[in-house]
């Protein structure tokens, strides 16, 4: 028994369907640190980004070593590092919150290289267009030449939301009750480890096959072409 739900052992199906409510609320905390950790990698990575364009060098190099040591680092051992190290510096943080945060700090790393091949995709014209206009720098930037970028990288941004998606499993490291470490649980007290272990693959292939369609369709259907400054 977890969570006040008992399981029929004696049928397959019926093993399985005795188990599909509490893997649907793995489900949920899978999704859920899937949101959480793309939503900071989006935010922290664009920072970094624009940090390593920035021209002076004081800027610059310490937001590019940032990247490198993040991304040469394993998540493991941020994940670690978050969940051990910093209560005892008296910062303590929920098991939740610690692995979302974990996953966008290492995808974060990845991301901002691909805002910056972005940036550098959006035609020169557009900032001497803007410039010629008189616009700002932070307003070209936020204006003009990120909403061109944006969507240049949409595919780039979604394979790194399926990715982090299928990190989720090792916020149970951490006691992170996500989806393939409550089937593992199932399997502990059951000693059935196929069927609740095969319905997580399976729901991993659903999410990433619909992730996917959803990806490709809001790819085609954003414009890529550079905007008219009048």
């Amino acid at each position: 028994m977890l969570f006040g739900i008992e399981w029929d052992t004696s049928s397959h199906w019926a093993f399985a369907v005795s188990i599909f409510p509490i893997l649907m609320k793995g489900l949920l905390v899978t999704l859920q640190a899937t949101v959480v950790g793309f939503f900071i990698a989006m935010m922290l990575g664009l920072v970094l980004a624009a940090l390593k364009a920035a021209r002076l060098k004081l800027i610059s190099w310490p937001a590019r070593f940032i990247t490198e040591f993040i991304r040469d680092t394993p998540l493991l051992v941020q994940l670690f590092f978050l969940y051990y190290v910093l209560p005892e510096y008296g910062i303590v943080l929920p098991a939740f919150m610690t692995g979302a945060l974990a996953l966008g700090l290492q995808y974060s790393a990845y991301m901002s290289e691909v805002y910056r091949a972005g940036i550098e995709s959006v035609p020169m014209g557009q900032s001497e267009a803007a410039r010629a206009l008189d616009l700002s720098p932070r307003r070209t930037f936020s204006v003009i030449i990120l909403p061109q970028a944006i969507p240049r990288i949409i595919p780039a941004l979604g394979n790194y939301l399926v990715s982090i998606m299928k990190d989720v499993p090792l916020l149970s490291v951490v006691a992170v009750l996500e989806m393939l470490n409550v089937a593992r649980i199932i399997g502990d007290r059951t000693f059935n480890y196929l069927i609740p272990l095969s319905m997580v693959g399976l729901i991993y292939l659903i999410l990433t096959l619909v992730a996917a369609s959803a990806i490709r369709y809001l790819d085609s259907r954003l414009p890529k072409h550079g905007i008219p400054l009048k």
